[in-house]
């Protein structure tokens, strides 16, 4: 049988982008390690104490007194376990890589929603990065942006970005057909249409999307750790190269301590939103 040479066509291209645009991926890093480090400094620069005490009133308002007191509870636990810094250095990481997936993601689904050309080509392209196993993102990140945090923050957008795109396109598209002929009828223009109607009502969809990219971002944690990565990640592939359960363990408990504070403050927010359309 004839061997389709895909890896040997891949592996020259990326030479050749790794040559010719050197350039580019060179600012690129440049602006995300800046971006990356500016967040790592603010959550680093705030006491642990006051940073507990803002997500802790910010889950109380948004996810209710349960959520708040788990917030102090489960961030005090990282604190007691000295994995602070760790925390901050992931918690810069992936701010990063949802708001760039999100500045991304929801073009591209508001596009995918208005344009059926757009939804059948770039729906493929989502199914793969998906589908593609989350290590082989690592390869040509390394090859672009060498090792360290911009590799890992771009490795996570490409793996965190696919709900986002998703969720605001299927937002849009469940906007009520009755809606958006009552809108034209009063003379709404495209603008109106999609900033006024369809974006409001498909708000509650679009942070579901919001909430899943945050999570898959926080999953990716571990390995983008394994190309110089900062953060939990780290304390936790020491935990398994050194056979240090214990320390994997915290590393990872403080990773899920995270995720669930996360998780509950977006799905909140995400509930308030909804309350706030059906009031209306």
């Amino acid at each position: 049988m004839i061997r389709l040479p895909i890896g040997d066509v891949v592996e020259k291209a990326v030479d050749w982008m790794t040559v010719n645009w050197a350039g580019f991926f060179g600012a690129i890093k440049w602006i995300l390690l800046w971006v990356v480090t500016r967040f790592e400094d603010l959550f680093t620069f705030i006491p642990f104490y006051v940073m507990i005490l803002i997500l802790a009133v910010l889950a109380w308002k948004l996810a209710g007194r349960g959520t708040a007191a788990f917030t102090v509870v489960g961030l005090w636990v990282v604190v007691s376990i000295g994995l602070w810094q760790e925390t901050m250095e992931t918690l810069a990481l992936v701010v990063t890589s949802t708001m760039i997936a999100l500045l991304i993601g929801i073009p591209l689904g508001i596009w995918m929603a208005r344009s059926e050309t757009a939804n059948r080509v770039i729906r493929p392209i989502l199914d793969f990065m998906q589908t593609m196993p989350a290590f082989v993102y690592l390869i040509p990140a390394v090859y672009f942006f060498d090792l360290g945090m911009v590799p890992g923050a771009v490795a996570t957008v490409i793996f965190a970005m696919p709900p986002a795109v998703r969720l605001t396109n299927l937002g849009i598209r469940q906007v009520p057909g009755d809606v958006i002929e009552a809108a034209r009828s009063f003379g709404c223009t495209g603008n109106q249409m999609l900033f006024k109607v369809q974006i409001p009502l498909a708000m509650p969809t679009i942070l579901a999307g919001l909430n899943q990219t945050i999570m898959l971002a926080l999953s990716m944690v571990v390995i983008s750790s394994m190309i110089g990565a900062e953060g939990l990640g780290i304390t936790v592939l020491q935990g398994i190269t050194q056979l240090k359960v214990g320390e994997g363990f915290e590393g990872g408990l403080s990773v899920v301590i995270l995720a669930m504070v996360l998780d509950r403050i977006t799905q909140g927010f995400g509930r308030k939103d909804s309350k706030k359309l059906q009031a209306k």
